[in-house]
């Protein structure tokens, strides 16, 4: 296998608030390959965007304080200046955030802010920015795309912004891209044109792609590893198959059968995980989701965390207590 583009190796993220402080990321670590996609899954308020925010250094620090190591092609990102980290996010790693209504300019036509980055990263002419500009809004599926060129984000569907973001991430050939809840605000039939438009980009320019969801029915089928996140942990990491045919955590277990799956023998009702995500300002002090666990040892799952380990050379589970597949 090709050395990682990105390698992240315990990257904690915490926040000073009036509370006390809120430790939203616990020291999670993996490498990202080219070509690769790698989905990090989990409820909102896990810390899955938290995470990806403070590999791209848009945290304002304070009040978060990042600590770990990210490194991009081996230059470590957390100690870069900020005029160091403008040089590579756009041409080294790019996003797509999760509302692009509240992401995009709204003063500014979706050319111009689609030729900005341009400007800073391949110093092109104004002609030539704008070519490649229009070519891209025809890339990503933009009818009319000279004239919508000329738009401002309110004249467009929520669809076509999330195209217009997709457009402006890809402006500069990244190597990484970053989607954040993408497909979340949209509905279904976009959500799936959305996804196999970054499956087929790609395969084409040869990028690699962090998704980040909390639906794991998005993932299935452009996923090539999956990370669970709870409580600011990685729960559990597999390959795509591997999860969906023998989750290991309850965590996802829960996550699974909480999906319905058209035509499938099913129960009448889907499973439903009791409780609430942890408070990131009071942590429980052994596995974070011990208290909504019903596999829970509350003698020890209760006063201990529990670490990623292998349950099989591919398959890891932060659990003292991982599930058995039927089969076995």
């Amino acid at each position: 296998m090709s050395d990682p583009v990105l390698t992240i190796r315990d990257l904690t993220v915490r926040f000073g608030t009036k509370r006390g402080v809120a430790e939203v990321v616990t020291g999670i670590s993996y490498d990202l390959h080219p070509g690769e996609t790698l989905a990090i899954v989990g409820e909102s308020g896990s810390g899955k965007s938290v995470g990806v925010l403070a590999i791209m250094g848009l945290l304002a620090q304070p009040p978060a304080a990042v600590s770990g190591s990210v490194r991009y092609r081996g230059a470590e990102l957390l100690t870069m200046t900020p005029k160091e980290l403008r040089a590579i996010r756009g041409s080294g790693l790019a996003m797509i955030f999760q509302d692009p209504m509240t992401s995009l300019n709204p003063v500014r036509t979706v050319g111009y802010q689609i030729t900005e980055p341009m400007a800073l990263h391949l110093d092109l002419t104004r002609d030539a920015a704008r070519e490649r500009a229009v070519e891209l809004l025809d890339l990503v599926g933009i009818p009319a795309p000279a004239e919508r060129y000329k738009e401002y984000p309110h004249q467009l569907s929520g669809g076509m912004r999330q195209r217009v973001m997709i457009a402006m991430a890809l402006a500069c050939n990244p190597d990484v891209l970053i989607a954040d809840e993408a497909t979340t605000a949209l509905d279904v039939t976009t959500q799936a044109q959305i996804t196999e438009l970054v499956a087929g980009l790609q395969t084409r320019i040869g990028m690699a792609v962090i998704w980040i969801t909390h639906d794991l029915g998005v993932v299935a089928g452009i996923a090539d590893r999956v990370h669970v996140m709870y409580g600011g942990r990685f729960m559990e990491q597999a390959s795509v198959d591997d999860l969906y045919a023998a989750p290991r955590h309850p965590y996802t277990e829960g996550l699974l059968g909480s999906l319905p799956v058209p035509g499938a023998d099913r129960p009448d009702k889907l499973m439903t995980i009791a409780g609430l995500p942890p408070d990131p300002v009071a942590m429980p002090a052994g596995c974070p989701f011990a208290p909504r666990c019903s596999y829970a040892d509350h003698e020890r799952c209760d006063r201990e965390v529990p670490m990623l380990d292998g349950v099989t050379a591919s398959h890891q589970a932060a659990c003292f207590y991982p599930l058995v597949p039927a089969h076995e």
